[in-house]
């Protein structure tokens, strides 16, 4: 018998309706996306909920089972303590879950999760430990501190009960649109992606589930083809929710069973699908909250998926962006875009040619950042300079007429993307 059954998953929603711990996210059409991939195009806003995230949902499930003396190791003492280990949004949820119950909890995070998740971790009531550069060495040092009786550890996914918790957000799914054609579910330890796929699969087994990992925390795909477990010590992208390093046994077997594909996208989709949630749907999510949406942005996927006709549904699952994150991303999409460029103008070195040359940029009307004067390059004949101008434009059609006045002044100029 499977792990978690839908059964189990049902038992979890119950559990949470009586509560105010997860709400029912709303569902919004993204005229954008659908435009994009020829489908209707559904997001489901879970980044929504209290915590910012799904993860309230297992960790509810778990917390209230343990102590209600009903859940996974219920022939052990009483739980009065919760132990973790997470990159941000299972803290949260723990955090909040241990609260409402009356119980500690104690959280080893990363030393490089977002500061943004520390602080909300904290503000929720739990005493948080950093430990290691990734997750991995964070979740290491988590076990060691679960030997005292009345200790639960909470895992974030190699755990029925959580998984069966995220799971409800899959009966929800088909509560809002019922018609659903493909869920994409974005995939870090896959607990979520287990949970909702065992729930979707078994009230409308005609509807796909199509798990989305980033390249540098891509496991999904290698464990289902050596049907073994398959990590990465040091996950390396801006997804840092999914930055788990692997799957577990548990939730591995899940997903050989019930889910319908695999997907994998960069962090350069990731950025440009928070760019556009955010600029389109006026919704700000973190980067593992918008994977999912992401591969409706990466031309393969798209074609691999033959989504045209379809109603699509991809969980936006996370909201607790770092703000440092969100400028790095901002400023690669704006290069990308030719909105941020660097303008290099070789000058005789006389006072008031760099005003001369800012009024020309001015008059086009683009926005200069920053300017140096480079007067050490090798290259560069006795008295002459280099201004650098980093300038923000509107794209590469006000690109061309800023460089064309300049030009047209007699200056050289010569201008590349600005590093991201």
């Amino acid at each position: 018998m499977s792990p978690v059954t839908v059964d189990d998953v049902e038992a979890a929603a119950e559990r949470l309706a009586g509560t105010d711990i997860a709400q029912r996210t709303p569902v919004e059409r993204s005229r954008s996306l659908s435009e994009r991939c020829g489908a209707d195009v559904r997001l489901k806003m879970e980044h929504l909920q209290r915590t910012g995230s799904f993860k309230t949902r297992g960790a509810y499930n778990a917390i209230s089972r343990a102590v209600d003396g009903s859940g996974e190791g219920a022939d052990e003492p009483a739980v009065e303590r919760v132990v973790a280990a997470s990159a941000g949004n299972h803290a949260q949820g723990v955090a909040l879950a241990a609260s409402d119950a009356g119980i500690d909890a104690t959280i080893v995070m990363p030393e490089s999760a977002p500061a943004a998740k520390i602080e909300a971790t904290r503000a929720y009531g739990a005493e948080v430990v950093l430990r290691g550069s990734a997750f991995p060495e964070a979740m290491a040092h988590a076990q060691t501190l679960t030997d005292d009786p009345g200790t639960r550890f909470v895992h974030a996914f190699d755990d029925p009960d959580v998984v069966a918790g995220q799971g409800t957000l899959g009966l929800e799914v088909l509560d809002q649109v019922p018609a659903a054609d493909t869920v994409l579910v974005p995939v870090g330890g896959g607990g979520l992606a287990g949970g909702v796929a065992t729930a979707v699969k078994a009230r409308s087994p005609e509807t796909r589930v199509i798990g989305v990992q980033t390249e540098g925390a891509s496991t999904l795909s290698e464990s289902l083809a050596a049907g073994e477990l398959v990590t990465r010590d040091e996950p390396d992208t801006i997804a840092d929710g999914i930055a788990t390093g692997g799957l577990s046994d548990l939730t591995l077997g899940l997903l050989d069973e019930h889910l319908d594909g695999a997907l994998v996208v960069s962090d350069d989709d990731v950025a440009s699908a928070i760019l556009l949630l955010l600029e389109r749907a006026k919704q700000l999510v973190e980067g593992a909250g918008a994977t999912a949406a992401a591969a409706l942005l990466n031309d393969d996927a798209v074609d691999e998926l033959d989504l045209a006709g379809e109603t699509v549904v991809p969980l936006l699952c996370g909201g607790n962006i770092d703000v440092t994150t969100l400028k790095e991303v901002v400023t690669h999409a704006l290069v990308d875009r030719d909105q941020l460029i660097e303008l290099s103008v070789r000058i005789d070195d006389t006072p008031g040619t760099m005003g001369e040359i800012a009024t020309l940029i001015g008059g086009e009307r683009a926005n200069i950042r920053t300017v140096r004067h480079e007067r050490s390059r090798p290259d560069l004949p006795v008295g002459d300079a280099d201004l650098v101008f980093e300038v923000e434009t509107n794209g590469p059609a006000h690109v061309d007429r800023v460089l064309t006045a300049v030009r047209e002044a007699g200056y050289e100029v010569e201008w590349t993307t600005r590093e991201a």
